[in-house]
């Protein structure tokens, strides 16, 4: 009988309550900082944090990003980069900070990846048809060319 295998810790980069102060000794960022880290606008920043992907902590008026906000941009923008919508990231992102058991992240995360998967399988079949009806179009219109400078 086989036993199951310990998990692994949890990610220290997302442990972090959301809104609280970075850990004593912790790096924190501005969010000009982090603009510029990710080549992202500080208009970005501010939308995820109004989607609830983020959730920097104040000094005043100023938002103070700790390493949890960080890590949670680089994720966004990993997702985005597969073309997963920010209500999709969000929802993996969240799981990220459940508990420890990732057999459940995981399965969202495969269902996601198909059904994407499924889509861009879809778009690439119907760009190959009209790929093939602009060479019909484009062979008609050098032979009516053709023709045309014969007559």
């Amino acid at each position: 009988m086989q036993t199951a295998a310990p998990e692994p810790p949890a990610d220290p980069t997302l442990s972090t309550d959301p809104g609280s102060p970075p850990p004593a000794g912790g790096r924190s960022w501005t969010i000009t900082e982090l603009a510029q880290e990710f080549d992202i606008t500080p208009r970005a920043i501010r939308f995820y944090e109004d989607m609830g992907i983020l959730t920097p902590s104040r000094d005043g008026r100023n938002r103070v990003y700790d390493l949890r906000d960080r890590t949670r941009i680089k994720l966004t923008l990993r997702g985005k980069r597969l073309g997963l919508s920010l209500q999709e990231i969000k929802q993996l992102v969240d799981m990220y900070e459940s508990p420890t058991d990732t057999r459940a992240q995981l399965t969202a995360f495969l269902g996601i990846l198909q059904a994407h998967r499924a889509q861009l399988e879809q778009q690439r079949d119907d760009i190959e048809v009209t790929l093939a009806e602009i060479a019909q179009h484009e062979e008609k219109c050098r032979g009516l060319l053709a023709e045309a400078g014969r007559g």
